[in-house]
């Protein structure tokens, strides 16, 4: 093994026999309650323009359509030749399998139903959400590395780590910690940073998208791809193929942002 790390981490937080406290789910709940912080931050500075004790609802909204879309989207998209076979099993989602890509697109169609039942356009209430959410997807792919799971491709590098329950004993890059940093920080200062800036809402938006894309495509080539799928063209995975269209989608929602021109 050499000298690289061996990930010996403990998912479980506490285990109360048929109740179990998972690093995983308090992650969700971590990135959940820094999203409705800085929600109601945004209310105050009047760049979301909705009635705080709204807020909430809106997270509720989310974290309903989110999941949603996460787990269809990883069944239909990335594992239905299984689950043709094991329908009883679509909702066991305790069971692993959840999709970014199918997450964002529930986040899309939730930001609908909220805008429509409060009076905001679509852009208003996604713009919000992007600065608000983005961070979640760093504890969210620290609940991936703790969970030793979605790890790297193979690496003779030293930033290779061991992921004995699953990943062998060859080092792997850590692609969760790539991706925390990247789609969890580095995308959040960006966006943050563009608050100040942009005069229209749906640009902030535009920029999750596409950001969130090419950071994605980038990182997929350090990240081992799913076995039930692999590779296309030889070379691309699914999460790139996605990865590639949410980078066309983004530049389309600035394109139409501008054109819509619903100004802040």
């Amino acid at each position: 093994m050499g000298s690289h790390y061996v990930h010996n981490l403990d998912p479980v937080i506490l285990d109360l026999g048929s109740l179990q406290i998972r690093w995983y789910g308090l992650m969700y709940v971590v990135g959940f309650i820094i999203a409705g912080v800085l929600l109601k931050k945004l209310v105050k500075d009047n760049f979301f323009k909705v009635e705080e004790a709204k807020i909430d609802s809106l997270i509720t909204t989310m974290i309903v359509c989110m999941f949603i879309g996460a787990r269809f989207a990883y069944v239909f998209i990335y594992n239905w030749d299984y689950y043709a076979d094991h329908m009883m099993e679509l909702l066991a989602v305790w069971k692993g399998g959840l999709s970014f890509h199918g997450a964002l697109a529930g986040l899309c169609v939730g930001g609908y139903i909220f805008g429509r039942q409060n009076k905001l356009t679509w852009f208003e209430v996604m713009d919000s959400i992007a600065l608000a959410g983005a961070q979640g997807l760093f504890f969210g792919r620290m609940g991936n590395f703790i969970n030793g799971e979605l790890y790297g491709r193979p690496t003779t590098s030293w930033v290779g780590i061991i992921f004995p329950n699953g990943g062998g004993l060859a080092p792997r890059h850590p692609s969760q910690l790539y991706e925390a940093v990247l789609e969890g920080i580095v995308l959040s200062i960006i966006l943050w940073m563009m608050k100040s800036k942009v005069k229209v809402y749906g640009m902030i938006s535009a920029a999750f998208i596409a950001v969130y894309g090419i950071f994605r495509f980038i990182v997929e080539f350090y990240r081992e791809p799913d076995t039930q799928l692999g590779y296309y063209f030889g070379f691309l995975t699914m999460g790139q193929i996605l990865c590639f269209l949410m980078i066309i989608v983004g530049v389309g929602v600035g394109i139409y942002a501008k054109k819509r021109n619903v100004t802040i």
